[in-house]
């Protein structure tokens, strides 16, 4: 049986086979689909991208029916187990676990880029006190830009690397002094014999001790987010660097414009959702009262279901367990009895679970966040560090297909057909808006 779509054009009569190959059809390919010569051929509509593939891509696998969320092949729950953020960001870059020998050299090089410009230090003065710090990251990576011109040389294999390294090691720094500037503190330089978490708390938390210790529960929990959230396919803060950076945009305000993207609270910022969520329910004794909100659209549930995942979301499982896990260090977080009867509801409720409402990788992630310290204005900073590495494996990915040309969707034009000119004098008067 040949991999082909007939298509028959009621409009004209004519059957049309398309090539089917791994699941799709060339969106181009019906573009020969017409009704006269001087017709433009047949498009596809496709509002927020629901069914369209835009790129292929080797970096990250979904099946959302499944469950399943793999690194370059790799279960995610294997690396949040037995590997490290480092290497994780190497993998998704470079396409494999590394060696020995390649992971030594790749921590060498990040350790010791995590210094930035002082001046980015001193324009960091130029923001209210009380600016979001994920607005400041935005702009402070925008700035990174003007510090390196030879970033614009994307196709130069070389340049390009040491952009990727000098990103990956300076988004803690930058998160960590966006920080440090809210809450008025001075900022801390990084200390290059700490890990790259450990070396993120000790910027964030350091205050007059001489040498900041990072608890290692707190520390590995922190890697362990960090592998999580590392990259999740075509979502869209990396549709927003594909997309800026088919213009052969440098990667630091490809990068930008993604964490412009994750700002939105559609996306970064759902789990300080779930928070405020828990918080508005109070006590597990009104957990009932709010369920039955839920159902009748007075109430939303807030860190269930998912875009993709049509299973358990598999990072909210890791999750789940790595929260019990800083709890014990930090305390047993008042929310979290709340948290664990919404879920046992949610999995056990026909409503929720006809509709397949499973708890999704928000739902625990600011609870943990939240017991470790951070403020919840953090939280989409948190998410921006280690995606870091994700949008740059799809930035790199996207710049070395020959397929990809400049991103321009096609429209729909629903506006005015030609209408002629109308002088001042004659248009109608109306009262000024």
């Amino acid at each position: 049986m040949a991999d082909t779509l007939t298509i028959t054009d009621n409009r004209t009569g004519k059957t049309y086979e398309i090539e089917i190959k791994d699941g799709t059809i060339r969106a181009d390919a019906l573009r020969k689909i017409k009704t006269s010569d001087d017709d433009f051929g047949l498009m596809t509509y496709d509002p927020a991208f629901m069914n369209t593939a835009s790129c292929r891509s080797a970096i990250t696998l979904i099946d959302g029916d499944k469950g399943i969320l793999r690194y370059r092949g790799y279960a995610i729950e294997d690396l949040a187990e037995q590997s490290s953020y480092i290497e994780v960001a190497y993998l998704l870059l470079h396409g494999e676990l590394p060696n020995e020998a390649q992971l030594r050299k790749w921590t060498h090089e990040i350790t010791h880029h995590t210094f930035v410009h002082e001046f980015l230090r001193k324009s960091m003065e130029g923001f209210r006190f009380d600016a979001h710090p994920m607005g400041k990251l935005v702009s402070m990576l925008g700035a990174l830009s003007t510090f390196y011109p030879e970033a614009k040389k994307v196709r130069d294999d070389k340049t390009r690397r040491e952009q990727i390294v000098r990103i990956i090691a300076k988004m803690p720094t930058l998160s960590a002094w966006a920080y440090r500037h809210a809450v008025g503190r001075p900022y801390v330089y990084p200390d290059n014999e700490l890990s790259y978490c450990g070396n993120f708390l000790n910027m964030i938390f350091r205050m007059a001790e001489p040498r900041f210790e990072p608890h290692p529960v707190l520390e590995r929990a922190l890697d362990i987010l960090f592998i999580l959230h590392a990259d999740h396919e075509q979502n869209c803060s990396a549709n927003a660097a594909r997309a800026v950076g088919s213009a052969e945009t440098d990667p630091y305000c490809s990068l930008a414009a993604a964490s412009a993207a994750l700002y939105g609270p559609l996306h970064g910022g759902a789990n300080e959702a779930v928070l405020h969520m828990l918080k508005q329910i109070g006590n597990v004794a009104n957990v009932p009262e709010f369920i039955t909100g839920v159902k009748n659209g007075s109430g939303r549930l807030m860190g269930f279901g998912h875009r993709v995942y049509k299973n358990y979301d598999p990072r909210a499982k890791v999750i789940k367990k790595l929260a019990h896990e800083v709890f014990e260090v930090t305390g047993r977080n008042p929310l979290l009895e709340i948290a664990l009867e919404l879920e046992n509801i949610a999995l056990n409720d026909d409503y929720f679970v006809k509709r397949k409402l499973y708890p999704n990788v928000d739902f625990y992630s600011g609870m943990i966040y939240q017991a470790m310290g951070f403020p919840v204005d953090m939280f989409p900073v948190l998410f921006a560090i280690p995606r870091a590495s994700g949008w740059l494996a799809q930035w790199q990915e996207m710049l070395q297909d020959p397929e990809q040309k400049i991103a321009r969707p096609r429209q729909i034009y629903t506006g005015a057909e030609l209408r002629p000119y109308v002088p001042m004098s004659e248009r109608a008067t109306k009262p000024a808006t």
